[in-house]
């Protein structure tokens, strides 16, 4: 009864709105007798900011593929996946020893409209992109993307970067870097002091090679990841931080037109390809997304048709929703897709390599990290936390990425409560004092600090922590925090111990092997591992092309990695996403996260299926 009344409310309310509509339009008002289309969703943890400089998390970078443009993108259907010219008018020219990329832009792409460039339609230029490479040396920003850059080698701008430094003055924007020139108003040239084989893998993502412009970030300051302005096809119109964003459709995106290639014998998406094709994008008017932490809201939201689809189903539903990983019966009939596929992502504990407990290159450090590693049941944590919806490690790269062979295997995932406690004793860590848990080898106490954040499915992996370190007779204590705040602690190298995932943004495992490189510590790197063997094979495979030399490296620095287990890789998941039927043409793209430039909302579906009115 409570539900059909809710409905009916709704269906009232979007009948008024409709009508309201329709008299605003036939008055000659500013109303608009086509209802606008909206997309709800939610994300599970908070944005961070709206600056491709200064944020790393998932959330805050999805956000960004919608607001800023890289000179390339990936095509949205297509399989295997490929580049194409998105604000580049043609693919870069690439020099034959891969060191130098020329990109020559498209006129006639706009900015949204800001008060920063007081009142004038401002025009994309190669100037931009100059301008916003440069930003991520700039000290002042503390980007933990620069490593990206950085590992390229771009001739001229960490000597720039360390000139700020070393003089503690502004970084200078307007001294010409040897590697990274405008030659013309749309054309602009990197150089590479060495070559880089993959490096174009960096232009195709919003989120990292996205333009600013220069006015707009000096016009804001500090608070330039509150002001984002770029050329996407969306643009931010409301923010409540950590509860609520809307980004609406920038009314300056180009004539862009769906034409989309489908893989062969797909023929579902054949026919969205045939639906779709020639329409303009984006197709709908707003996003709204919530932040939903807590698995059973965000779940219950969209059962109830508050939320239009659910990205990566909460293992806790994974078997009402999808029993034996097919669409429950229920599900199928409410008209509900399903999208399953592999993430290509890791989760991950690190050690933090600085740390006087578990930090260290001495053999009976070395040997704590392996024990405890011995002592998690990963198969355990995949059937009951993860409802089976993860595959056990072997090594940072996930499966789908180049680097991963399924035939690698390694001591990673090996399981031995056994071999921990043995590990333990032959290297001095054991209970002194008879209180039932293991001192440090001097006789210290030894207590292991785990970092996480308070929603319900992260204590259930805090839980499965405590039995497996109990179990062996290790004492551990959690620190929760919300994400941001235990993100931003991590970075500055504050935490002893920290769960998190890590996803790929491209098909390459460098960016996972990217994470025990010395160089990028305060980065990517996370657990500031830094050994030297470690980072000669990660930047022998960097100037390899692939093929089998090269995957032969990227496996050697695997085992190194694992061996000395500054990280605790665990799983690499799978995951699920449902739509309601009236979200037309959901595809999930592995690397692509911008589905939203490219689904349509059909309302009067919506209004029949009772998905509510969207306000």
């Amino acid at each position: 009864m409570i539900g059909m009344r809710k409905r009916l409310t709704r269906w009232i309310a979007a009948t008024a709105l409709a009508l309201l509509g329709g008299v605003a339009a036939a008055a000659g008002g500013n109303g608009d007798a086509r209802e606008r289309k909206i997309l709800r969703y939610a994300f599970a943890a908070a944005e961070t900011a709206f600056d491709p400089v200064q944020v790393t998390d998932l959330y805050s970078n999805t956000l960004l593929e919608g607001i800023f443009e890289a000179p390339l993108e990936y095509t949205f259907l297509a399989a295997p996946v490929g580049t194409r010219p998105n604000t580049a008018a043609a693919m870069p020219e690439v020099s034959a020893d891969f060191t130098t990329f020329t990109f020559r832009l498209r006129p006639g792409i706009y900015f949204a409209d800001d008060p920063a460039f007081k009142g004038r339609k401002r025009e994309l230029v190669a100037e931009d992109y100059v301008y916003s490479i440069k930003r991520f040396y700039d000290p002042r920003w503390k980007s933990g993307k620069l490593y990206l850059f950085e590992n390229e080698k771009i001739l001229g701008l960490s000597e720039l970067r360390k000139k700020a430094i070393d003089g503690k003055q502004p970084f200078d924007y307007d001294t010409p870097a040897e590697g990274l020139r405008a030659l013309d108003r749309y054309t602009f040239q990197i150089r590479l002091a060495e070559p880089s084989p993959r490096f174009l893998q960096n232009y195709v993502l919003g989120s990292l090679a996205g333009a600013l412009a220069r006015e707009v970030v000096e016009a804001y300051g500090e608070g330039i990841g509150e002001h984002p302005v770029g050329t996407g096809p969306f643009m931010l119109k409301q923010w409540k931080r950590s509860s609520r964003i809307v980004l609406v459709r920038n009314p300056n995106f180009r004539d862009r037109r769906y034409d989309e290639s489908p893989p062969a014998g797909s023929e579902p998406l054949a026919q969205i390809a045939r639906r779709f094709k020639g329409r303009r994008l984006p197709m709908i008017d707003e996003v709204h997304i919530s932040i939903i932490e807590e698995s059973q809201p965000r779940w219950l939201a969209f059962l109830d048709g508050e939320q239009d689809l659910i990205e990566a189903v909460p293992p806790d539903f994974a078997p009402v929703a999808f029993p034996n990983n097919r669409l429950a019966p229920n599900l199928a009939r409410r008209g509900i897709t399903m999208a399953r596929y592999a993430r290509p992502d890791a989760t991950i504990t690190y050690f933090q390599m600085d740390d006087p407990v578990v930090g260290g290159y001495e053999p009976h450090k070395v040997a704590l990290r392996r024990a405890i590693s011995l002592a998690v049941d990963v198969e355990r944590e995949i059937r009951l936390a993860r409802r089976g919806q993860a595959v056990a490690a072997q090594g940072p790269i996930p499966p789908g990425l180049f680097g991963h062979d399924p035939r690698f295997k390694t001591a990673l995932s090996d399981f031995s409560r056994a071999r921990a406690k043995a590990l333990l004793d032959l290297y001095g860590y054991v209970d002194r004092n008879g209180d039932g848990w293991r001192e440090q080898p001097d006789g210290s106490p030894l207590v292991l600090r785990y970092a996480t954040t308070p929603d319900q499915l992260s204590r259930q992996f805090a839980e499965l922590w405590q039995e497996n370190m109990n179990a062996v007779g290790l004492k551990i204590a959690f620190d929760y925090a919300q994400w941001p705040e235990q993100l931003k602690a991590s970075r500055a190298g504050k935490l002893m111990m920290f769960g998190f995932g890590w996803a790929g943004a491209t098909p390459d495992g460098d960016t996972f092997l990217s994470l025990g490189y010395g160089a990028n510590k305060g980065g990517s790197n996370h657990s500031r591992f830094d050994l030297s063997a470690y980072n000669a094979l990660y930047e022998k495979q960097r100037l390899l092309p692939d093929g089998p030399e090269r995957l032969a490296v990227m496996q050697e620095a695997t085992r190194l990695l694992v061996a000395y287990m500054p990280l605790k890789i665990q799983t690499h998941r799978i995951a699920t996403d449902l739509a309601h039927p009236w979200v037309v043409g959901y595809h999930r793209h592995t690397f692509n996260g911008l589905f939203w430039k490219y689904v349509d909302i059909d309302v009067a579906e919506q209004r029949r299926r009772g998905g509510g009115a969207p306000f």
